[in-house]
């Protein structure tokens, strides 16, 4: 199958180097102390962080540093298929792990010592990148918790299918069976908290992939921080600040 044209054009129509449409909105979750919706194309994602609160179970409870927990599921309308997935299957265990390290790296946890952070994640639409998408809905909602942070922490993909490599994967692309690199990291320190691949690569075009992954880390980096701001500003004109 041909992903890219040979006008240089993908299938839902965007150049290779070209992100889908993001979209950010804040305060989703009216009784969480953060929360966030995130959406890229069509995947979309709701976040909402709880804490730092009480540890619920005292032996977990660590005396220098905040216990992170993490939880991801996808609603059983997400994908067009009618399929259900058991609660706490092994791709969602996986997933939960993996942003829970990631969120780990730009969360000062050691602010926070016998307390806990519970995120949780759902995928409302699944449309591919629904790990990125997880990653930058579960910063929103933690800078909207207040809890503090190293640096925001964004996330995105990228592919290498039909001799191009392509950012932002849709789930067709996604599909594909190609390699497919998904980046964490932490912009403004410009250090790497996440490193996905799922097939080989050459090593000079894996530094391409990974290079084109990591500048779409910073235009979501970019956008969230207008998100960010506009909410600020939304929050000091109505305490008529």
């Amino acid at each position: 199958m041909e992903y890219v044209s040979p006008e240089g054009l993908r299938l839902d129509g965007r150049r290779p180097m070209e992100m889908r449409q993001i979209r950010a909105e804040i305060g989703a979750v009216a009784k969480a102390d953060g929360s966030a919706v995130f959406e890229m194309g069509n995947t979309k994602v709701i976040a909402a962080v709880y804490g730092p609160r009480e540890v619920q179970n005292r032996s977990q409870q660590l005396s220098d540093q905040a216990l992170v927990r993490c939880e991801y599921s996808m609603a059983n309308f997400s994908t067009g298929d009618r399929m259900r997935r058991p609660k706490g299957d092994r791709r969602s265990t996986e997933i939960s792990l993996v942003i829970r390290q990631t969120m780990e790296a730009c969360i000062l946890t050691h602010l926070m010592p016998r307390s806990q952070i519970d995120i949780f994640l759902q995928v409302l639409q699944a449309d591919g990148g629904t790990r990125s998408a997880c990653i930058n809905a579960a910063t929103l909602a933690l800078a909207d918790a207040g809890i503090p942070m190293r640096d925001l922490v964004t996330s995105c993909s990228a592919g290498y299918l039909n001799s191009t490599p392509l950012l932002d994967l849709n789930y067709v692309e996604d599909s594909a069976g190609g390699p497919d690199v998904t980046v964490g990291i932490l912009p403004k320190l410009d250090k790497v908290t996440l490193l996905q691949m799922d097939a080989k690569l050459p090593m000079d075009i894996f530094e391409n992939v990974m290079q084109l992954a990591m500048e779409g880390c910073k235009a979501v980096a970019n956008y969230i921080r207008e998100v960010l701001l506009e909410n600020t500003k939304t929050l000091e004109y109505r305490r008529g600040v």
